[in-house]
């Protein structure tokens, strides 16, 4: 009799209901990156509108990067300790309530100025980065070693996919009806996904067998990934590959309206192609790695890839707009497309109880990264070209290939949800 009213007062949830955590996840990430991609995209209208240089626009948008670098790791031991619904509830309400705030007051015609502007955005990255850990370790919990990596790759693929609906909605919203819309549209997206992680992200009910569920952790205690030094160059391996995604992203409109003299459609359109493309890119990996496990050589190859495809920008800046933006656009897909396959790997590195840590010390370096290339990007154009951007972000690429490291042998499931 206790366990029928239990069974009808505490609903159960199965693996099934593991595509709909998925679902959820998936919703999370891209409605933070809407706000994360679209925002440096519209940055044209940015420096016109709250009148900034740009040095002035590339602190600004570096701020966004700064914000989640600060507290990635803080949330991973957040969501560790307290689990992933409480996190993603606290920071996608949070940074949706946020965007709000900005929509109503710090828009030009409030008369926001730099500090203003750089600070909202830099907390709106510290609220925003608790999606990494927290969708990230709730996949881990649901989704067994077989199949793991295609779900944390379609996962990541949200990123790309929203940063595309950021990046096509942003800029013309800010162009068209100013940063009241821009800024409102996103935190709606923010709010959205809060709602479907309060109505359907649950821990999964207690196995009943072993053949319909994750498999436990590892009874021997585990080092903290923080500890661990294979742990770090996976991490910041990342960061050298996060290089020419966030010069892509963040400077591609800048580059084609100063240097081209073209307008924001083409920006968008080449930014689009790179982040869907990429998002392919990433659930192909994501199940071919699963089949084979040779997560590690797919993030080398891909840094190859991406250096040379970097490198080839480098040396058509000044060809004619249709070559330069194939470069820009190819190098773009392919700095967006390992994401998956490292976000799997340094989790299963670190087990699915310290997977929360190991999420956010990857996304801390990455989005240290995505602080310090924006910064630097108007240095380096003040200083020698935009062929010197492009080519420095190719060498960072090539830097990652030794710093990640090499394949293990691996026994199938040794690395388990708990």
């Amino acid at each position: 009799m206790t366990t029928l009213l239990r069974s009808r007062t505490q609903p159960g949830y199965e693996p099934r209901h593991r595509w709909v955590v998925l679902a959820v996840g998936v919703g999370a990430q891209a409605a933070f990156s809407a706000m994360f991609s679209g925002i440096p995209v519209a940055g044209v209208a940015m420096r016109s509108g709250y009148h900034l240089s740009t040095e002035a626009l590339g602190l600004v948008l570096a701020c966004l990067g700064l914000g989640v670098a600060a507290s990635d790791i803080v949330w991973g031991l957040l969501t560790d300790r307290f689990g992933d619904r409480r996190v993603l509830l606290t920071g996608l309400t949070s940074t949706g309530a946020l965007l709000a705030v900005m929509a109503a007051a710090v828009t030009p015609s409030d008369g926001a100025g730099v500090a203003l502007l750089a600070l909202c955005l830099a907390i709106a990255g510290a609220l925003g980065g608790s999606v990494n850990g927290a969708s990230g370790r709730a996949v881990m919990t649901w989704f067994g070693e077989g199949e793991r990596g295609f779900a944390m790759s379609i996962r990541q693929t949200a990123i790309p996919v929203g940063g595309a609906v950021g990046v096509a909605l942003l800029p013309w919203l800010a162009a068209s009806y100013g940063f009241r819309a821009a800024y409102a549209v996103p935190a709606a997206f923010c709010l959205l996904a809060a709602a479907a992680t309060w109505r359907w992200l649950h821990e999964p009910t207690p196995p009943t067998s072993p053949a319909t569920a994750p498999a436990t952790a590892p009874t021997t205690p585990q080092p903290s990934p923080l500890r661990r030094w294979d742990v770090w160059r996976l991490a910041l391996a990342g960061a050298l590959l996060t290089v020419p995604q966030f010069a892509v992203l963040s400077f591609t409109a800048i580059f084609l309206h100063d240097v081209k003299h073209e307008g924001t459609t083409l920006a968008s359109l080449t930014i689009v192609i790179a982040q869907l493309g990429g998002g392919a890119a990433r659930i192909w990996t994501g199940r071919r790695t699963d089949r084979t496990g040779t997560r590690r050589t797919h993030i080398r190859a891909i840094g190859a890839l991406a250096g040379i495809a970097m490198a080839g920008a480098a040396v058509l800046t000044g060809a004619p707009t249709p070559l330069t933006v194939t470069a820009l656009a190819i190098g773009g897909i392919l700095a967006n497309s390992w994401h998956g396959v490292a976000y799997t790997e340094i989790a299963a590195m670190a087990g699915a109880d310290r997977a929360g840590t190991a999420l956010g010390l990857l996304g801390t370096t990455l989005f240290a990264t995505g602080f310090l290339t924006p910064l630097l990007i108007p240095l380096v154009i003040a200083h020698t070209s935009w062929a010197t951007v492009w080519a420095l972000a190719a060498v960072a690429s090539l830097l990652a290939i030794p710093l990640s490291p090499g394949e293990t042998r691996r026994a199938h499931g040794d690395v388990r949800a708990r």
